[in-house]
């Protein structure tokens, strides 16, 4: 779907840039990984990047491992696990890294009953943590969590659990160096700065409307009125309001670039801050802009697809979502992708998670890196979730074909009120976004 000239660019960039590029390479711009143990278990290559090394299993406590582990694409790291108070040491040069978890809850240990505190260099960097609590509530799902900017400058890196409430549990890590982010791999090929006070550009984003229960469960109504949507002293300003309107008891808004902005491969940049208050569920995301394309049981004549569980357009045709944040969790923001194989009602879909500060008072650079054969989502350039294409099977890579970014703030829903009621003195609430930008990928001979 090509609106205009800019968007018939983008996508011939984008499209040519990488799927056609077979004597190419991208070139890899995150940073180094240095040390990554496959808790419990042995030696294991996630890619030809990042590969684990086997753990020590005749150290107490001992090594041990379950059959199988929902929610990852990578098993032999979370089928292995240890449990128990636990320290990780290695020598490593001064400077700044960024540290990533992986942990499963291998026993049906109910929420609440395994508790523990996570430190990097003594300072607690995850406090009170209920891996089944914080992954959907099932047991054996992967939970993935990111710690950005640890200062190693004593020349070594310790990694330590101590148990609150029963005993911690570990499946395996990694730490990368932070390295100056090197841009040049990036060429930028569209963008929205909001520099004009006002309304949205037109030509450049759809306003969406619909009611409160559409989807998700959610209570909002999403409105065109200024009151909800407008650009403001450069930023763009998503507002939510308490009040009844349009049947609802909360106001929002939503918008997308459908047929305006649509890309397929590169790379998706928003700079954002997020609203601070229990029930609130901003979203930096992307859908399909053909969603009936691997739809089986229904087409482009069903107009109203969202939200209708008769028609198999989603999870089918695939969604990407480069940043959300339920308020009863404060500072953990989640990547995920949704396909046919792997969608949150089978407790199957693939996400990870990092924390950040003060996500309601910092801007951060919420991005998405997307080739032909994986998608990563990152803050700040610093990566947290990898999704890799496993097959040929539309099933679970529906992403080679164009997406367009939505952008809106949700109140309430499944998710939002998964914590507790809305907390209804925290209204206005504002979603402010600096800027969107979309990259092509450069490239280096191989």
């Amino acid at each position: 779907m090509i609106a205009n000239t800019a968007t018939s660019s983008l996508i011939t960039a984008f499209g040519l840039g990488l799927s056609l590029m077979t004597s190419w390479v991208a070139a890899d711009i995150h940073s180094p990984v240095v040390w990554a143990l496959n808790v419990g278990g042995g030696q294991f290559n996630a890619d030809s990047v990042l590969q684990y090394q086997s753990d020590d299993c005749s150290e107490s406590p001992s090594c041990l491992s379950v059959p199988a582990v929902e929610g990852t694409q990578v098993q032999p790291l979370y089928k292995s696990y240890r449990t128990g108070n636990l320290l990780f040491s290695q020598p490593l040069e001064n400077g700044v890294y960024d540290l990533t978890l992986h942990f499963m809850e291998p026993e049906d240990t109910p929420k609440g009953q395994r508790l523990f505190d996570v430190l990097a260099q003594g300072k607690l960097i995850i406090g009170n943590l209920d891996v089944r609590g914080s992954r959907d509530g099932r047991m054996r799902s992967a939970l993935s969590r990111t710690i950005p900017n640890i200062q190693v400058t004593q020349g070594r890196l310790d990694i330590s659990l101590k148990g609150l409430a029963g005993l911690p549990v570990i499946s395996g890590f990694e730490v990368r160096q932070r390295q100056p982010t090197d841009t040049s791999p990036w060429a930028l090929l569209w963008s929205d700065e909001f520099n004009k006070d006002g309304a949205v550009d037109a030509d450049k984003w759809n306003i969406e409307t619909w009611p409160a229960r559409k989807v998700n469960n959610e209570d909002q109504t999403y409105t065109t009125r200024a009151k909800n949507l407008r650009i403001k002293d450069g930023l763009l300003v998503i507002e939510a309001h308490k009040e009844d309107y349009a049947g609802a008891k909360y106001s929002s808004a939503r918008i997308n670039s459908a047929g305006k902005m649509d890309i397929l491969y590169g790379k998706l940049e928003v700079r954002a801050r997020l609203p601070k208050g229990q029930g609130t569920w901003p979203a930096i995301w992307m859908m399909p802009t053909d969603p009936f394309r691997y739809a089986t049981n229904c087409g482009p004549s069903k107009v109203d697809w969202q939200g209708n569980g008769a028609c198999d357009a989603w999870p089918n045709s695939g969604e990407i979502d480069i940043m959300e944040h339920v308020g009863y969790d404060p500072n953990i923001v989640h990547g995920t992708v949704h396909t046919k194989d792997y969608v949150w009602v089978h407790w199957s879909q693939r996400k990870g998670s990092i924390k950040l500060d003060n996500v309601h008072e910092n801007f951060y650079r919420y991005g998405l890196e997307w080739t032909p054969d994986s998608l990563t989502t990152t803050v700040n350039d610093v990566p947290y979730f990898t999704y890799y294409r496993d097959s040929d099977d539309w099933a679970s890579w529906p992403f080679n074909h164009p997406f367009h970014v939505i952008l809106n703030l949700a109140i309430g829903g499944d998710w939002g009120r998964a914590g507790g009621p809305i907390d209804n003195s925290a209204f206005p609430l504002r979603l402010e976004i600096d800027y969107v930008r979309a990259y092509r990928a450069t490239a280096v001979p191989q």
